[in-house]
């Protein structure tokens, strides 16, 4: 029997678009759906919900919770991975709070950012030890990671483990629909080009019957931008540097150097930027989980519509050599993007098909986009830096190359944070070299 392996099963909600979605695959009939997840509750909750799903579609397929992870990964053919380590509490708050203390807002710290860092300090070894077990018990799984940070995840498997790994993001898909709709235009035949990385992609051309879309989109995104909004951050990017970014303004304002200033608080109420959004967004989604928990997880007549998340059609594609084209993220070996490094993962073109998982070429990027994105792949290197080496130093350099905290804090300050935040993830990330002074010999 073929098998689906979901990590992470516990986000019950993600699992049910995922693993929903496959159940709408003829393709799929009668494969297993391994379910894993270290909250054994929530792994639980989760069972519950795709066994009523199945049968209410009416799905032929096997759903299976397991306690072992190696024997939930054992023979799978796909393995997709949705984990947070650290949750909530405590790691997402301490993501936020100590940097508070420096001076140092942020929006949603998941990306790169010093909360990027740390969330992929705590989760790049973990993902490491589920490679250990893919390479044992399904050498030939192809590895699905949702989970962000998505450039140092993706490039630290890639990298550094023999497991085929593609990383999928929600931003590409709806990039151009919610621009049009939220400037009154109409997306129907929109032709589209988009390339960069993860949650800084460009749209670089939007066209309908050969005609370019962006004059209109660039005249109506500055009348819009008279009044107050929630996509104020890209809008000014987008007439700064020309083009379109597919990540979200809260997102965006985070990762630019531009935005969130303590010597220019003006900026927050200007482009209407939501400082710890992310904890807020946590916070309600618990509470909100805490109320839908029994109708999601125990109604007998659960429904499900096939979403636009690519996993399922990305497996469809495999499993039936109907090609299925996406936007993916991936190493951009023989420079995908000719004007960014080798070592970055890039998020550009991929086809999907029997033969697996094809990368479109792109070319240079506008160098004022690569530059942008040269700026945070910076970060994203060193930070997979620190976890190989185990050297603080590397911690350092990477907050001290990312664009938001360098413009905000001095070197002595990153520094201190960064130790600061070390301590307080306690063994939630690996020992550091205890380095208090940078050595660059």
């Amino acid at each position: 029997m073929s098998k689906i392996t979901f990590i992470g099963a516990g986000s019950t909600i993600f699992a049910k678009n995922v693993l929903g979605d496959c159940m709408f695959v003829p393709a799929l009939a009668g494969f297993e759906f391994a379910l894993f997840d270290i909250d054994e509750q929530r792994l639980k909750d989760s069972e519950n919900m795709l066994n009523n799903l199945k049968q209410s579609v009416q799905s032929n397929v096997v759903v299976k919770a397991y306690a072992d992870r190696k024997e939930a990964l054992r023979g799978a053919k796909y393995v997709i991975n949705a984990i947070q380590v650290g949750g909530y509490k405590p790691s997402t708050v301490i993501d936020f709070e100590i940097p508070k203390k420096y001076g140092l807002r942020q929006t949603i710290a998941d990306t790169i950012g010093i909360g990027g860092i740390f969330r992929s300090l705590r989760t790049i070894p973990v993902l490491w030890d589920f490679a250990k077990d893919i390479e044992e018990v399904c050498p030939d799984a192809l590895f699905l990671n949702y989970t962000n940070p998505m450039a140092t995840l993706t490039g630290a498997m890639l990298r550094y483990t023999n497991v085929k790994t593609v990383g999928l993001c929600h931003s590409v898909q709806v990039c151009s629909e919610h621009l049009l709709k939220s400037l009154g235009m109409d997306h129907e035949g929109v032709e589209e080009k988009i390339a960069g990385i993860n949650h800084m992609a460009w749209l670089l051309e939007i066209k309908r019957d050969g005609k370019d879309l962006y004059p209109e989109i660039k005249r109506r995104a500055k009348e819009k931008q008279q009044s107050k909004h929630n996509d104020m951050v890209r809008f000014e990017l987008m007439d700064k540097f020309g083009f379109y970014v597919t990540e979200s303004s809260e997102h965006n304002a985070e990762y630019h150097p531009y935005f969130i200033k303590r010597n220019y608080p003006y900026l927050i109420e200007k482009f209407n930027i939501p400082l710890d959004e992310y904890p807020r967004r946590c916070v309600e989604q618990i509470e909100r989980w805490e109320k839908m928990r029994n109708e999601i997880v125990n109604d007998a007549q659960l429904t499900h519509t096939r979403t636009r998340e690519y996993g399922s059609h990305i497996i469809e594609a495999i499993e039936t050599n109907v090609p299925f084209k996406f936007g993916g993220n991936i190493l951009n070996t023989g420079r995908l993007i000719s004007n960014l490094p080798e070592k970055a993962v890039v998020e550009v073109s991929c086809v999907a098909d029997r033969s697996g998982i094809t990368p479109c070429y792109v070319g240079d990027l506008p160098e004022q986009l690569a530059a942008l994105n040269r700026t945070n792949i910076n970060t994203q290197l060193l930070t997979i830096e620190a976890a190989v080496s185990g050297k603080r130093e590397h911690i350092y350099q990477a907050a001290m190359l990312d664009p938001h905290t360098a413009a905000e804090l001095s070197i002595d300050d990153i520094v201190a944070m960064c130790d600061d935040l070390i301590e307080a993830h306690g063994d939630w990330i690996p020992k550091f070299e205890d380095c208090k002074t940078i050595s660059f010999a």
